[in-house]
């Protein structure tokens, strides 16, 4: 293969980097403390998740995961913890389409471990029970998002 073939296969190919990873906020909260602690524990989980993105220069973006989980046991808040973690990721190279589900989809998968040991850590240092968030699905959501906005297109 020639020298500019090459380079111009370099040039189409997608370029995807993490520059940093680091927690933008965090928000643990005990309403109902220390009435929480003398009650049958019975939790009921609520998890929020939403996720924005911000180009920082050509080519370089901030993505925000903010995961907020509220617990209530016998119908009072026990805790409520919000975490914003972020990352700037270098994004080059890629199609609108690309990019669109690599900041929605790609780059909160990467944060969401992040988040899930912050809200862990915080909860324990609460004195509650251990609370482990499963796997989520980011692909899933990001699809479900994409039917979402065909079907307001075609209405």
């Amino acid at each position: 293969m020639s020298e500019q073939a090459n380079q111009a296969q370099n040039q189409n190919e997608t370029q995807f980097m993490i520059q940093r990873i680091y927690v933008k906020d965090l928000s643990f909260e005990t309403p109902n403390t220390p009435a929480v602690f003398q009650q049958q524990w019975e939790p009921e989980l609520n998890l929020e998740i939403n996720t924005t993105n911000t180009m920082l220069e050509e080519g370089v973006y901030e993505v925000v995961l903010t995961v907020t989980t509220t617990v209530t046991n016998q119908k009072a808040t026990a805790f409520l913890v919000e975490v914003k973690q972020a990352g700037i990721f270098t994004i080059q190279g890629a199609p609108a389409n690309q990019l669109d589900h690599l900041l929605n989809s790609f780059c909160p998968n990467i944060l969401f471990p992040y988040a899930r040991e912050a809200i862990t850590s915080q909860v324990i240092r609460g004195s509650f029970p251990q609370l482990v968030l499963a796997p989520i699905n980011f692909d899933a959501l990001y699809m479900q998002q994409l039917a979402e906005k065909q079907k307001e297109v075609q209405a």
